[in-house]
């Protein structure tokens, strides 16, 4: 719909432009929104404040002129201008007709860009370190990353999912420390302990996996090592290579497991093989952006915006976690991702700077804001008014799989999702497996089922549904909840749009919240099948619109559109 009205106003401005009203040397860029209060119109726009800046002319003048070169349109009512010279446009009835016989026409891909765009992006996330099960803030990641996936996606991008293993450093070295203690017999109680081992259940799964010479993960081409264990406890770089393959494995179930698989695995111990880490570094001090001091070498990243150098390699010659970094995503760069986003906890935020001045510091014509990040915060996981802190299988935090366990695939996705991703999230285990209206998943999912099960009454009552005379009789649709439904099927296409442009999924989760609300106070307001054959069928295509709706929804967040619930 603000394609409609975006097209009439592009067009008024030509018409004063063609009698020498208007001087434009580009195509306007202004806005469209929704009002808040309908007395003012369905939708405003600011395009006459926006060319009034450079025509220097009066911002109501100029709307009333842009208003008097309006080309007529079916859509459109009327139009008033307001305030300071803000257009407001009044739809007419049959443009929300229109838009919920576009949802019949186009059916799952309502919604979906047909502009055929195509451009390519690589989004990274989750990215965990092997050396655990993924904990919940992994599933924050996951939920949050898959699902922008799909909203770039269905926006004409062509997506490439990507996962970063750091298995290389210090954790990983702590990882087979572990492991092998535990091969051993040693307890984490025992002085023998590594000082910074892991001590979860795991460890003592993984041990006894490698002593019993078992195979860790799957032998394709994700998996490029030796998978087999040889049983040698004294063999510390076996042990490493099968409990690095052994969590990758269970990472990669778990992920599967909650609807999230990736195109791209890349290892960072490939950055130290092929090299990559070195060149990287070498082209930095070519390019005249480092400087040794205090026996170390630093980036000269205050050229680039950082509040301060840092130190890219120590005097004990290993480089600092940002530098793998800066030569992984330089290999995006190469590998043709124009645009890669990377979707992090927001613990890294402390690196982007530093990583982003390091891509800049290579003089190859890399975007000052590339890479674009999204940062997610903490989860906090509630069961019975208490936090949740401990999984009795990692040890020291609430894992992924716990969540899914508890409350299903569905209600982990749309909790993790619902909230924006830079602020604090409360999960509520209670309430996400509550089968009640003030679960949101439950609550968009019953409305979908209720449809379902409107349509299986007609079975039961050999009611045919034909669509042809329904669409054309939605002018019978006069009440005000009726109206409120179409209004909302129509905004789909916008919040999709919206949550894309803005790496947002949490305005998707929120609208379907919004829809399925709509549609269940219209539901107990009115019986859909009744004896008026022309009302009874109008009714019906709402409701068939509203579950297409519903149902394309949920499949961008990843989450099932049940029948019976």
């Amino acid at each position: 719909m603000k394609e409609i009205l975006r097209n009439l106003l592009l067009q008024a401005a030509d018409t004063l432009l063609a009698r020498n009203e208007l001087v434009l040397n580009s195509q306007p860029e202004f806005g469209i929104e929704r009002t808040r209060n309908s007395a003012h119109g369905d939708f405003a726009s600011n395009i006459a404040m926006i060319l009034a800046k450079t025509q220097q002319r009066n911002p109501r003048e100029l709307a009333q002129a842009l208003v008097g070169a309006l080309p007529a349109s079916d859509a459109v009512e009327k139009v008033e201008i307001a305030g300071p010279g803000f257009i407001n446009f009044f739809l007419t009835t049959r443009a929300y007709h229109d838009e919920l016989r576009r949802v019949f026409h186009e059916g799952g891909d309502y919604g979906r860009s047909r502009q055929g765009v195509h451009k390519i992006v690589g989004v990274e996330f989750v990215s965990a370190n092997p050396t655990g099960p993924l904990h919940v803030g992994h599933g924050r990641a996951a939920a949050i990353g898959d699902t922008i996936c799909r909203l770039l996606d269905a926006t004409g991008w062509n997506v490439t999912r990507e996962f970063y293993y750091n298995d290389a450093g210090a954790q990983i070295a702590n990882l087979a420390l572990s492991v092998q203690a535990r091969c051993k017999g040693i307890e984490p109680d025992d002085p023998r302990w590594p000082a910074d081992g892991y001590r979860g259940e795991y460890i003592r799964e993984i041990a006894r996996a490698y002593m019993t010479r078992e195979t860790a993960g799957r032998d394709d081409s994700a998996w490029d090592t030796d998978l087999m264990a040889s049983g040698d406890p004294d063999d510390l770089d076996a042990i490493r290579s099968f409990a690095v393959n052994w969590l990758r494995h269970e990472q990669d179930q778990d992920l599967r497991a909650f609807g999230v698989e990736f195109d791209v695995y890349y290892l960072e111990s490939s950055l130290y093989a092929d090299g990559k880490l070195d060149n990287v570094v070498k082209r930095i001090i070519d390019e005249g952006h480092a400087y040794e001091a205090d026996g170390a070498l630093w980036l000269k990243s205050t050229d680039f915006g950082d509040d301060k150098d840092r130190v890219m390699r120590k005097s004990d010659g290993t480089c600092t976690y940002f530098v793998p970094d800066i030569a992984y995503h330089y290999s995006k760069w190469q590998r043709g991702y124009k645009r890669a986003i990377t979707e992090l906890g927001a613990d890294h935020h402390g690196s982007l700077a530093r990583v982003r001045a390091g891509l800049q510091a290579l003089d190859l014509g890399i975007p000052k804001g590339w890479p674009e990040y999204v940062l997610h915060q903490m989860v906090t996981v509630m069961r019975g008014g208490e936090e949740v802190k401990i999984s009795k299988r990692a040890g020291g935090y609430v894992t992924l799989r716990d969540l899914i366990d508890e409350v299903g695939r569905d209600a982990t996705r749309y909790f993790l999702i619902c909230r924006k991703s830079d602020s604090q999230l409360v999960f509520d285990i209670d309430l996400a497996r509550a089968q009640s209206f003030d679960n949101p998943v439950y609550y968009i999912q019953y409305a979908h089922a209720r449809i379902c099960s409107v349509q299986r009454q007609m079975h039961e009552r050999s009611i045919v549904f034909d669509r042809k005379p329904a669409l054309a009789s939605l002018d019978r649709l006069q009440s005000e909840h009726a109206q409120t439904v179409l209004r909302e099927i129509s905004r789909y296409p916008e919040v999709v749009e919206a949550a894309a442009a803005c790496l947002e999924p949490h305005l998707l989760a929120q609208y379907l919240r919004e829809l399925a609300q709509a549609f269940h106070t219209w539901y107990n307001a009115e019986q859909f099948l009744i004896e008026d054959e022309a009302l009874r069928d109008a009714r019906l295509a709402l409701a068939f619109g509203t579950r297409q709706v519903l149902a394309n929804g949920l499949d961008l967040l990843g989450i099932s559109a049940p029948e019976t619930m």
